[in-house]
């Protein structure tokens, strides 16, 4: 088919677009871990006196949130055969950033917040931008960022953690109860929230279409007439922002920002984002199977080691489980090409 042939019928690349959406969305790829959860879910309530209750549950959905959060923007950028190994040090120094301005600078959360989302977008638009116009590889993009942003952490830090105390910055640690008995946080909340929004952005939007077919065949779907450059950056922008909420997130759950946390949230992320389904590859997957991923993670290692078993052995398990993963997608797309 010729250049010609695809401007002539562009409603054409509009339905293959989103034929593809709603085909991966219908056979969904969140059938695997989702049964991965629920096993993990049945040993280790057989094997284990303390797994299985309500605190514990509570305790497993807290420990979700950061890296569930930093997971949902790394999602976006993968499903348009991207990658963000930056995420982690975007977050980190939104949180110093954040905290300094409430702290020492005085300035009141909100604000302090709003200038961390900020900053964290545009550093988003960095990577996008870097991508696009001189068409760098995101590994290498990102790569180099993640690079620069630790150093640039130690640098503003300058070898100190600083203390949150607005209320603002520790809303979404505050915790509630629902029926007397559940302990649940804001930040739980504000997680469902921001899985919902992009679930419905990338199934029901013109805008979802046009990352998953970037993602799929990024010539293909500008010659049907997908503003590809903007798709990219925008992806990268909005993944910016998640990880502010990221940042907001870590200041509720631990009200201390610190240059040397979350020193593997990037590629927790990445292992969430795998084993929840979506594809390497780009183009297939979502963010309900990336939370599902989130909680596999979380499980395994909150059950291994309620069972006692030495973490050297979590981090084999979660190895395995995100080889067999990536395997199973290449098996998987290599019989539908």
């Amino acid at each position: 088919m010729s250049t010609l042939d695809v401007g002539a019928d562009p409603a054409s690349g509009t339905h293959r677009r989103r034929s593809l959406v709603l085909r991966w969305t219908a056979t969904g790829t969140t059938a695997g871990p989702l049964a991965a959860l629920t096993i993990a879910v049945i040993v280790f309530s057989l094997t284990t006196d303390t797994f299985f209750t309500l605190d514990n549950g509570s305790l497993v959905v807290e420990q979700v949130l950061v890296t569930g959060t930093l997971a949902m923007g790394q999602t976006l950028v993968i499903l348009t055969a991207g990658i963000d190994l930056a995420n982690a040090m975007i977050m980190v120094l939104g949180t110093l950033v954040i905290a300094r301005l409430a702290g020492n600078g005085g300035v009141p959360g909100l604000l302090a917040l709003l200038i961390g989302a900020a900053l964290c977008a545009g550093l988003g638009a960095l990577s996008g931008t870097l991508i696009t116009r001189l068409k760098l590889p995101p590994f290498i993009v990102t790569l180099g960022l993640l690079s620069v942003l630790t150093a640039a952490a130690q640098l503003y830090a300058d070898g100190e953690s600083f203390p949150v105390k607005s209320s603002v910055l520790t809303a979404l640690g505050h915790r509630s109860y629902l029926f007397g008995r559940i302990e649940v946080t804001t930040g739980m909340a504000v997680l469902a929230a921001v899985v919902a929004g992009l679930w419905f952005a990338l199934t029901q939007t013109a805008w979802g279409r046009n990352v998953h077919a970037v993602g799929d065949d990024e010539e293909a779907a500008r010659l049907t007439g997908v503003n590809t450059r903007r798709t990219v950056l925008s992806v990268y922008v909005l993944a910016g922002l998640v990880y502010a909420i990221g940042a907001w997130q870590a200041l509720g759950r631990i009200p201390n920002a610190d240059p040397n946390a979350f020193q593997t949230g990037n590629l927790d992320s990445i292992t969430a984002v795998v084993i929840g389904g979506t594809s390497l590859f780009g183009g297939r997957g979502g963010v309900l199977g990336t939370i599902l991923g989130t909680l596999v993670v979380t499980v395994l290692a909150n059950g291994l080691t309620q069972a006692g078993i030495d973490s050297l052995y979590q981090q084999v398990a979660t190895g395995v489980l995100v080889v067999a993963a990536v395997a199973v997608d290449r098996l998987v797309r290599g019989r539908s090409v």
